[in-house]
């Protein structure tokens, strides 16, 4: 698919293959993606951790027992809320809106560096890998007080790259 950076895998590079995030119960399929906001969990591999089901008071997300399970996505109970991205102590989890526009879609991901960006500004898209794939509008800055430190950023980026972009490229401090 355009906009994709194959990797060999979680195993050998530490970023998740697409036939990883495919085959994973967390990774919603083309039709839930396009009915608007929805949460992507890019959790591959079985470690102890559940904060995303505690997160989810809808109950969209199921890790179950044993704690090592991968957590199962239930896509049609996902409201868009985004309370699951900044528990993640994995930086997992993403929020995509398919629908934001014509032509561009927003990401929602964590964000723990300094500066933050802030509404408007013009920054750079990166990858699972973190190279540079594309400019991308900062739309929202979520930082409050029970997300413990980790803030959300939303950013609207070209749709072909919506499953692409994970992040920002770190903003350069002043002085």
């Amino acid at each position: 698919m355009k906009g994709e950076t194959e990797t060999g895998g979680v195993r050998k590079t530490g970023i998740p293959s697409m036939k990883e995030l495919r085959a994973s119960p967390g990774y919603p399929g083309p039709e839930l993606l396009a009915r608007g906001p929805i949460a992507v969990i890019e959790c591959v591999q079985d470690i102890p951790c559940n904060p995303c089901e505690a997160a989810c008071r809808r109950g969209a997300i199921h890790v179950g027992n044993p704690i090592t399970n991968l957590p199962v996505f239930y896509g049609e109970k996902c409201n868009g809320c985004g309370n699951c991205i900044p528990v993640c102590p994995g930086q997992a989890i993403f929020l995509v809106d398919m629908t934001y526009s014509e032509d561009r879609a927003s990401v929602s991901f964590p964000y723990e560096f300094l500066p933050m960006p802030a509404k408007g500004d013009i920054v750079e898209g990166v990858n699972r890998a973190g190279e540079v794939v594309c400019r991308a509008e900062v739309l929202r800055v979520q930082k409050p007080k029970r997300f413990d430190h980790t803030a959300v950023i939303t950013v609207a980026v070209p749709k072909e790259l919506a499953m692409e972009v994970r992040s920002m490229k770190r903003l350069k401090r002043e002085g």
